[in-house]
């Protein structure tokens, strides 16, 4: 899938999310974009963000072979993650995480994916130094400040 083409995807579901979560269409399909490589990567049934299925997880599970870090080494293992119908399903399970989490609480202040960015991964998002800075870059690379206009 092209850049464009998994914009124009993921896109719709990006922007009836931010209307209930306030979080910037453009955060989240940067976000996507950089989780999953363009779509190329989405775990099982559109998992856009890579989210495993924890027994706490009541819908459907996908098991996918995945690469782990274990005491330092790279391991592969078989891991479950969570499988969506749409788009949509992923995004907005990963909204309720950015939601009922406090420490991502400031980001909420921000009405732009660039700084929304800046203030998830300030709160320890990722633990890339860079995570910001990809997305906010995806952002303008791809001009996805426009699905924040109204």
């Amino acid at each position: 899938m092209t850049p464009q083409d998994f914009i124009a995807s993921i896109s719709p579901a990006a922007k009836a999310s931010a209307e209930v979560t306030k979080i910037p269409a453009s955060f989240t399909v940067a976000q996507a974009a950089l989780e999953s490589a363009w779509g190329a990567h989405c775990p099982g049934y559109y998992n856009l963000f890579g989210i495993k299925a924890d027994p706490s997880w009541k819908e459907p599970v996908t098991s996918q072979i995945t690469n782990e870090v274990v005491n330092g080494k790279t391991i592969t293992i078989t891991a479950k993650f969570r499988a969506y119908p749409d788009w949509l399903g992923s995004i907005n399970d990963h909204a309720q995480f950015l939601l009922t989490n406090k420490r991502y609480q400031p980001a909420f202040a921000y009405t732009t994916g660039a700084l929304f960015a800046q203030a998830v991964a300030a709160a320890g998002y990722a633990t890339d130094p860079l995570y910001a800075q990809k997305i906010v870059s995806i952002i303008k690379k791809h001009g996805l400040s426009a699905l924040d206009m109204a």
